[in-house]
């Protein structure tokens, strides 16, 4: 392989470099002889300087060194531009993504603002619709409620008209009917009155005078009270015409017979007159017959 004479012989630098060389290559490499005038050069100064190189070299490096120096500037001047190209499109690249992030952000500002606004809307006609089925509702409501109402005023009016129509007709019936009561009792009584007699009191069955003399009690009735309150008592005869209120229902004898007076008929009622007994026409009010202190 090598020689370590040869390696020291060598200036320091070298044999580093040389020892460096024959570690990195591999096993089998043959090892390439070192130039001779760079051997010559190590050994002509192998005298003066152990380990050191000549001027020459020096001078040399310094040539490539001073030629490598101009090239590292120029290398260093290419980066600096590089660099700068680099920071200005990263610049243009930022302010690019700058625009174009405030384009995407205006574009999603208003994107979310139509949102927003499709949003709003929707809630406005929701808010519409349902305001309006409200009102529909309250329309129909009231609208339902004045339909039953005046289904209710109809049934209510026919229901008016059916008993008002039932009560004409009853009134109309019992006014008919009074009217024909009051006809048929003025013919009676026209043609009763006619066949009036007072000649009764030869009939021996209304012998009164008698039957009172037995049944004395039975014909003290009290004390008679006049309609009029200043009214004092005044003998009528026949032909008299009484008032209304002097032979009224409350003033009725209504059992005759037991008193022995005879049954009236038609218009005529017995009707007492403080003690006396008087025979009334009661649609004239004229007095047909006459039993004077006929009660206790």
């Amino acid at each position: 392989m090598y020689n370590p004479t040869d390696l020291f012989r060598y200036g320091g630098l070298t044999a580093l470099g040389l020892a460096l060389a024959a570690t990195g290559l591999p096993a089998n490499a043959a090892v390439a002889p070192a130039p001779a005038n760079r051997v010559s050069t190590y050994l002509q100064a192998d005298t003066q300087f152990a380990g050191q190189p000549s001027r020459e070299e020096r001078r040399a490096e310094r040539r490539e060194a001073r030629g490598n120096r101009g090239d590292r500037s120029q290398i260093r001047e290419q980066r600096r531009e590089a660099r700068q190209q680099q920071r200005r499109e990263a610049r243009q690249d930022s302010q690019q993504t700058r625009q174009r992030s405030a384009a995407e952000q205006r574009a999603w500002d208003a994107r979310m603002q139509s949102r927003e606004n499709y949003a709003r809307e929707q809630r406005r006609e929701a808010r519409r619709d349902v305001r309006q089925d409200r009102w529909e509702d309250r329309r129909d409501a009231r609208r339902e409620a004045r339909r039953e109402d005046r289904r209710e005023a109809r049934r209510d009016a026919r229901r008016e008209a059916r008993r008002d129509y039932r009560r004409d007709v009853r009134r109309e019936a019992r006014r008919d009917y009074r009217r024909d009561v009051r006809r048929d009792a003025r013919r009676e009584a026209r043609r009763d009155y006619r066949r009036w007699n007072r000649s009764w009191r030869n009939d021996n069955r209304y012998n009164w005078h008698r039957y009172r003399a037995q049944n004395r009690r039975h014909y003290n009735l009290g004390r008679y009270y006049a309609p009029y309150r200043n009214y004092s008592y005044r003998r009528i005869g026949i032909g008299f015409t009484l008032g209304s209120l002097f032979f009224g229902n409350r003033y009725w004898i209504n059992d005759p017979w037991s008193y022995r007076l005879p049954q009236t008929y038609g218009p005529y009622r017995w009707v007492r007159y403080y003690d006396d007994v008087l025979l009334v026409n009661t649609y004239t009010g004229e007095v047909v017959d006459v039993i004077h202190d006929f009660f206790w």
